[in-house]
């Protein structure tokens, strides 16, 4: 039996389980029209609630847990999409975990990239902590990485998580015809401006990257663009099979894996220079490649 027909199943279990996503995240999405209000959390750490195992994942580093996190939500969305995720790292143990509602139907992405920047210096200033971290769907991971890369948003972005986001653009931006007047559309092809200036030199970007792509992914053609590569930023690229664009959010995978990686501050404590190879030198092996889970 070839590969293709043993993968049918997985395929078939993997869109059904988008579609049972996307119903309940429809269901969720006028709860999270109103926006969340930004405020200090009663307590930045706590084990209350959580089991031996959860105890243990971040019971090693106090300032890990405590590190604000910002849920940053795609196009034509809201922070409802986030429902389950929001739930999971704080039942984890993190401390302070807030959403955000960016209007990105009306916004080119250097706009809500600079609407980002005056939601995270707040949330900086009203938890008295200098980085964050942020979580991202979609286009909001293009938003918050145009942030990190071009108005200086690494000095406040300690990891910037990234779901189903068209780092190298998306075929299906192109069938929208060009004279509809709608920006943010046309910035979303594979050679758009915005993509080539993201493509452009970052030295001494200081935030660290992890990025995750469905293999199911219908929105992000082809699948791999949702995967980063530059040569100087610090990144970890994750493939999900059987994964859809709307699944990631929800997947218990990709909610380990970020749970996991925010609870070791110290991977990212170092950030020299990139060497003549372009790797950084800090990165351990693993995530110098694309793993495949």
């Amino acid at each position: 039996m070839t590969r293709g027909l043993l993968d049918v199943p997985a395929t078939v279990r993997g869109m059904v389980v988008e579609a049972a996503w996307l119903a309940t995240h429809v269901a969720f999405y006028p709860v999270g029209v109103l926006s969340e209000k930004l405020r200090e959390p009663a307590d930045r750490y706590t084990l209350e609630g959580l089991s031996p195992l959860r105890r243990g994942l971040l019971v090693g580093d106090i300032e890990a847990a405590s590190t604000p996190i910002l849920l940053v939500h795609g196009l034509i969305d809201n922070r409802s999409i986030f429902t389950r995720l929001h739930r999971s790292l704080r039942r984890r143990g993190f401390g302070h975990v807030a959403t955000v509602n960016l209007p990105l139907f009306t916004s080119d992405i250097p706009t809500a990239a600079s609407r980002l920047a005056t939601i995270v210096e707040t949330m900086c200033e009203q938890t008295g902590c200098g980085r964050i971290h942020i979580v991202a769907h979609s286009l909001g991971g293009l938003v918050a990485r145009y942030y990190v890369q071009k108005l200086g948003g690494d000095i406040h972005v300690h990891t910037l998580v990234t779901l189903g986001t068209p780092h190298e653009g998306t075929r299906l931006a192109r069938v929208v015809p060009p004279m509809v007047p709608y920006t943010l559309l046309r910035q979303l092809r594979p050679d758009s401006d915005v993509i080539r200036e993201l493509a452009e030199p970052a030295p001494g970007c200081q935030t660290r990257f992890l990025a995750f792509s469905g293999d199911l992914d219908t929105v992000i053609r082809p699948t791999e663009s949702a995967l980063l590569h530059h040569p100087d930023l610090s990144v970890r690229n994750v493939r999900l099979p059987g994964v859809g664009h709307h699944s990631l959010p929800f997947n218990l995978d990709v909610v380990h894996q970020i749970a996991t990686m925010l609870a070791h501050l110290d991977d990212a404590a170092e950030h020299p220079a990139a060497g003549q190879d372009g790797q950084k030198r800090n990165l351990p092996e693993a995530a110098a490649r694309t793993e495949a889970l």
